[in-house]
């Protein structure tokens, strides 16, 4: 969405100003990008209508004063727009908090204040509606997986996903026609996606991508392919500071303490327990083995029922108790399901609901300090999704690591628009 208001102001002032800009983008600020010598573009966070003043904050949390007058113009443009051809007037009144505003005006050299000539907004709703829509069509025509081998020749990607019927690969080719994005490190939000190419790829990435399948379901034609270097950790939790917004966990491959910070875009998910699982079982089945994440049959609710509101058992059978890795996992009767789309649908929860002696999965990207991990993801009540991704041990051996099986295509790192 950032990207966009700045493709759209670069229009805006070329329209207003009659002036070539000579596809030169107005300078950023060197300490926020959102703050330019004759334009802010940020959140509305406070209206001042007696003072006719908005207070906008904008993404690296500067607040800056953007002063209206009478001769002030506004104008609301939908998301997705590249130009103002359909925009429309609006009012001073028309604008809420929460809308994201592009204020053109020049601005004090202490980047505090703007007087705004235009007021340029697009609104919490209009948004709201753009990002389900968005998420809905990743849902429908995404893959999720990590990536197990590259072949630089040909730009191909073989990622591994994982399902109840084991590990499935499927093979990506990389076309000048796929927008390539990358997560930059200690980043947790899909947004914060930077422009990539094939040659920063790495084996262990994880990878979203949208396109379609084919019928066998081994190739999949990427439009966009969105990749990190992410880190899934398993831990039992020590302490939760609410305030603070962290956790400390015993790591539970290497026995190490670990810091989990958990900001305002971490999304928290609580995974059911054994005797719930059956009833998901059932909602997920209908999916072709391997099938992408979102491309199976979907839960008409999309959440897991609730304990003693389960649907019947599908015509596989119970699910398999804990201890199942690839083959002996839960199964969807006919077809497999996809962990990722169990995982997304997963009923959120706060910070609060987070205790001493939970075990947690949480996914992160790889940052400079290897004890201090930000969430993207984290998933509370994960003894049984433990038990289903870890390996069989062989007769006679011992069980393996609770966590053994995170790495073997588990990926909910990148998240959802």
């Amino acid at each position: 969405m950032r990207a966009l208001f700045f493709a759209v102001a670069l229009s805006i002032v070329t329209a207003l100003s009659g002036v070539c800009v000579c596809g030169q983008t107005p300078q950023p600020s060197p300490s926020d990008a959102g703050i330019t010598p004759n334009q802010v573009i940020g959140e509305v966070k406070a209206i001042d209508a007696t003072a006719n003043r908005i207070v906008v904050k904008t993404d690296a949390g500067s607040e800056v004063a953007v002063m209206l007058t009478d001769k002030t113009s506004y104008l609301r443009v939908a998301p997705g727009e590249k130009d103002l051809k359909n925009a429309a007037k609006i009012a001073f009144t028309d604008v809420g908090e929460g809308d994201r505003v592009l204020a053109l005006g020049k601005v004090a050299d202490d980047h505090k204040s703007v007087p705004a000539r235009v007021v340029v907004v697009m609104t919490k709703g209009d948004i709201a509606k753009k990002h389900e829509a968005e998420r809905a069509e990743w849902r429908k025509r995404g893959m999720l997986g990590v990536v197990t081998a590259l072949k630089s020749d040909s730009k191909e990607i073989t990622i591994s996903t994982r399902t109840a019927m084991g590990s499935t690969p499927v093979s990506i080719p990389v076309t000048e026609k796929v927008d390539m994005r990358r997560y930059a490190p200690d980043s947790i939000k899909f947004s914060d996606a930077k422009a990539s190419n094939f040659g920063e790829l790495q084996v262990g990435d994880q990878l979203r991508a949208l396109g379609e399948r084919s019928t066998d379901g081994t190739h999949f034609t990427a439009e966009k392919i969105v990749t990190g270097a992410f880190r899934t950790v398993g831990g039992i939790v020590t302490a939760v500071n609410v305030a603070t917004g962290e956790i400390k966990v015993n790591d539970l491959q290497t026995k190490k303490p670990l810091t989990i910070v958990i900001k305002s875009d971490s999304v928290l998910r609580k995974f059911p327990s054994q005797a719930e699982m059956g009833g998901m079982m059932g909602m997920m089945g209908g999916g072709r083995p391997g099938g992408a994440g979102g491309q199976g049959a979907p839960a008409q609710s999309g959440q897991p029922p609730a304990a003693g509101n389960k649907p019947p058992q599908p015509s596989g059978g119970p699910p398999s108790g804990p201890g199942g890795g690839p083959g002996n996992g839960p199964r969807a009767g006919g077809g497999g399901f996809n962990i990722n789309d169990i995982l997304e649908r997963l009923p959120t929860i706060s910070l609060a609901d987070v205790k001493a002696g939970d075990t947690i999965v949480v996914s992160s990207t790889k940052g400079a300090d290897p004890t201090r991990l930000t969430a993207i993801s984290l998933v509370n009540g994960a003894d049984t999704l433990l038990a289903m991704l870890a390996p069989r041990p062989a007769p006679g051996a011992a069980a393996p690591n609770p966590a053994a099986g995170l790495g073997s295509g588990i990926s909910f790192g990148i998240g959802l628009p």
